[in-house]
């Protein structure tokens, strides 16, 4: 059964400083999103599409596609403005991407089977991996369906300023019930984690409240419902015209309550970690030495 893993690094990492898709940072050079490869292959996965920026284009096969190539089927999607659905034309002013809803969006001619979606820039765990291709082997033949892998928030913040997360709610039989994409998160000076985004003194969040890190699971019904839905974002003059983005947690939310959107929620014992920040680079070198030191990986995952 074929099975697609869409890898988003399109994005610009503004806040990182630099282009962390393609950023060596494993103890021997490696991308932190060839883990991931890796880890997927090991799970059962058989295609990877890469969704970048045409201008990263050469640089990106050179440092990792051709490689990938070698060993699993490799296509390419490009997120640029010319693929924004019905025609539209973004302010002359606007550079930046319009989120990870038009990420996936783009590789829609590419797959035709139920696919996983990740981050280029997360490091997501060898258990994640094997719970979401058990998924996709279940949705097979299936439509209006989805899953999601989870994360407690505590392991999912940084040191080094406010991340995003989609922090989730489920029924008791551990299905998706409401995401809430959530922008400036971090632990206050009293070790409590709070959303700073309205209230400057902050509101306080669960340490173990489940959150999303971008791995979701879809069937191809979802290309069509994103599509409609990314067109009327486009359409609406709410928001910064320069800066709104549709990003994946609003999409997802918007499909349980409107089209019926059944989301299993994954449990794993994963361990997440991943670069927001330029200072989190350290903490992530560090850790995946330690993974490659306990036998996790071989010396080279080439």
């Amino acid at each position: 059964m074929n099975t697609t893993l869409l890898i988003m690094a399109a994005g610009l990492g503004s806040r990182y400083g630099g282009n962390k898709q393609i950023d060596q940072i494993g103890p021997h050079g490696e991308i932190l999103m060839e883990y991931s490869i890796y880890d997927a292959l090991e799970a059962g996965f058989d295609k990877v599409v890469f969704v970048i920026r045409r201008s990263m284009d050469d640089t990106f096969r050179r440092m990792i596609g051709d490689r990938i190539a070698k060993k699993v089927e490799v296509r390419y999607a490009y997120q640029e403005y010319d693929s924004l659905p019905g025609g539209f034309v973004p302010p002359a002013e606007r550079s930046k991407p319009y989120g990870t809803v038009h990420a996936v969006l783009v590789a829609k001619d590419q797959i035709h089977e139920p696919f996983a979606v990740i981050n280029a820039d997360d490091y997501y765990g060898k258990d994640a991996f094997r719970a979401m291709a058990d998924s996709l082997r279940r949705m097979r033949g299936e439509t209006v369906r989805a899953s999601m892998v989870a994360y407690y928030l505590k392991n999912t913040i940084s040191e080094n300023g406010t991340v995003t997360r989609g922090v989730c709610a489920t029924d008791e039989v551990g299905h998706l019930q409401k995401v809430t994409e959530t922008y400036k998160i971090k632990r206050d000076t009293d070790g409590v984690i709070k959303d700073f985004e309205q209230d400057p003194r902050g509101v306080a969040l669960a340490e173990n409240a489940l959150v999303s890190m971008n791995f979701w699971g879809f069937t191809p019904w979802f290309f069509e419902a994103a599509e409609t839905r990314l067109a009327a974002f486009l359409r609406d003059g709410a928001g910064d015209p320069l800066k709104k983005e549709y990003v994946l947690p609003a999409l997802v939310d918007q499909l349980m309550h409107e089209a019926g959107l059944q989301v299993e929620v994954l449990e794993t014992n994963a361990v997440w970690f991943g670069i927001t920040y330029h200072e989190d680079k350290a903490t992530v070198q560090a850790s995946l030495k330690a993974l490659h030191d306990r036998g996790d990986y071989p010396a080279s995952i080439d």
